[in-house]
């Protein structure tokens, strides 16, 4: 087995609920603990994710907490970066667990292919099963719930890709391409793995290595979540001067509901418009109803799965009409005035 150091880096605010099973599973991997160096950088919660991460330190000296005052992920990733001591870096989630081989297979698939990033596939799961919050997950692993994201949805054989997620990164890959963009709430792992794309650098999906993500388990907690995901894909090519820097994958909610709200705006002065608008939600309507139909189980039910699709498009959705207005509004100002949403 390589026994090159790795470092791992979970960024972490307010997750008492999952960062204890994270640990653990990290605990449990087969890599020597020698050569291991994990760092949880803790976003001033307000809950007991410090007090637990403690408890693991106190034990491992493997494991150790770093205080993250500016309390978003990006600040948190670029601190444990800079405090790396390992020849790989892994950035991942406390929201997910971990089997016995994900880091070892990672590194060997990172030299094997002399990649300048490797990641898994992610099995999105939930803590709490109901008929909801399966239908949450069961669309969150959909290729109509989440497009072409191949992270998600899984592949034949190793692939590449324009971006992973929970990563591993040579750590020569910050010196030549920068660290993350520290302006982003959001997507600034996508970001970063667009500007190693477009700088020539190769990135790699291993879809034997997987992990288990847990997912919001309301319909609230999706559209919150969804909501923020697509603010921030305008913020971000607001913010990085390119669309490029996303895929266009992540504008499809948007222009959705812009094919709803736009005809409707128009038809204040175009007899029919509204036609255009009506028509494009019955085939969507149609479309979800019919996945729904196919992916419905006795753990899950046809309404649930139905309701999930619509939260999570049109929120994202919604997100992003409403960054659009953010960046409407920043456009009179300095950038770093819109920099808090």
């Amino acid at each position: 087995m390589n026994t090159s150091k790795i470092s791992i880096i979970v960024p972490a605010r307010n997750e008492e609920r999952y960062i204890g099973a994270c640990l653990d599973s990290i605990i449990a991997c087969d890599y020597p603990k020698a050569s291991l160096e994990v760092m949880i950088i803790d976003g001033m919660s307000s809950d007991r994710t410090v007090e637990i991460v403690r408890s693991y330190a106190r034990q491992y000296p493997f494991v150790k907490l770093l205080e993250n005052p500016r309390k978003t992920a990006p600040h948190a990733m670029n601190i444990g970066i800079r405090q790396a001591e390992g020849e790989s870096i892994f950035i991942i989630s406390a929201h997910a667990q971990y089997p016995e081989d994900y880091f070892s297979e990672l590194v060997l698939s990172l030299q094997s292919l002399h990649a300048d990033v490797v990641g898994g596939v992610l099995s999105t799961d939930v803590k709490n099963k109901n008929k909801k919050s399966n239908a949450i997950k069961r669309v969150l692993n959909d290729r109509f719930g989440v497009g072409g994201s191949l992270f998600r949805i899984g592949t034949k054989g190793i692939t590449e890709v324009d971006t992973v997620a929970f990563g591993c990164y040579r750590k020569e890959v910050f010196e030549k391409y920068g660290l993350f963009d520290e302006r982003l709430t959001r997507n600034q792992d996508i970001e970063l793995n667009k500007r190693i794309k477009n700088g020539g650098g190769k990135i790699y999906l291993v879809p034997h290595v997987t992990c288990t993500y847990f997912a919001r388990e309301t319909f609230t907690a999706l559209a919150k979540n969804n909501f923020s995901n697509g603010m921030w894909n305008i913020l971000t090519a607001y913010y990085t001067g390119a669309f490029s820097s996303l895929s266009l994958r992540h504008y499809v909610p948007l222009l959705f509901l812009l094919s709803l709200l736009l005809p409707l705006a128009l038809s204040i002065g175009i007899s029919g418009a509204y036609l255009v608008s009506a028509a494009s939600f019955c085939l969507y309507l149609l479309a979800i109803l019919s996945r729904s139909a196919l992916l419905k189980e006795s753990s899950n039910g046809f309404f649930h799965l139905a309701a999930a699709f619509g939260v999570l498009h049109l929120s994202y959705g919604v997100g992003s009409l409403v960054g659009i207005m953010i960046v409407l509004n920043c456009f009179a100002k300095d950038k770093n005035e819109c920099s808090g949403h």
